[in-house]
């Protein structure tokens, strides 16, 4: 079934200044949610707290599997992606920089094998997984970003403003990228965008995040 999540009054601020109030939404798996707002209106604070990367002052963050809330630990946290919209890269092969999320989590040589290989051919890298991450556009650089949080086989999966400050071809390969994982997955699929026509060709839900809160649009 895979996992539920719900934010429950959540709260949170940065040296006194309110920046989450009352923020309340629930996601359903299998759909892709798009939050859009002005700058400082909470959306990335939103997504780490989502991600389990921040705590909130009050409000419930509550992921469940079967009805039943998991604690927020590292086996939870390895169910749950962000991709940000600078992407840190190893000094190293674009393959390594992939399998690394497998590695970790003690996947078979082989099998690291095959999922990283999918992966860079889903995202259009299959002919460059030899050539160090280093050297790719930075285009090419937010989809090994992609590729690196795909193979993990996310069940939450946050963009934070996946094609910011990248040409239209990179655009249109990434918008395919997520259209396709709402067609293949039952990820719960999150994503920030401040462009709305993207919004619209993306989302199954449109979000707004305003004074704080989520508002749908």
């Amino acid at each position: 079934m895979g996992l539920e999540l719900e934010i429950i009054h959540v709260f949170r601020s940065y040296n006194g200044n309110p920046i989450l109030r009352d923020c309340s939404f629930a996601f359903a798996g299998g759909r892709t949610y798009v939050l859009q707002g002005p700058n400082g209106s909470g959306k990335s604070t939103l997504f780490r707290t989502l991600a389990l990367l921040e705590k909130s002052d009050s409000g419930r963050v509550e992921y469940r599997d079967g009805g039943r809330i998991l604690a927020a630990d590292l086996a939870l946290r390895r169910r749950i992606t962000l991709v940000l919209p600078r992407t840190g890269i190893f000094n190293t092969t674009v393959f390594k920089n992939v399998a690394y999320g497998l590695k970790i989590r003690g996947v078979s040589r082989a099998e690291i094998e095959a999922r990283v290989n999918d992966a860079l051919l889903a995202v259009g890298l299959g002919h460059k997984k030899w050539q160090r991450a280093s050297e790719l556009s930075s285009g090419e650089t937010k989809r090994l970003g992609i590729a690196r949080a795909m193979v993990i086989n996310p069940e939450v999966f946050m963009l934070d403003e996946p094609t910011a400050n990248i040409d239209s071809a990179n655009t249109a390969i990434i918008e395919d990228i997520i259209l396709k994982m709402r067609q293949d997955r039952q990820a719960i699929i999150l994503m920030i965008t401040h462009d709305p026509a993207q919004a619209q060709r993306l989302g199954d839900d449109l979000l707004l995040m305003q004074d704080g809160k989520i508002i749908p649009a």
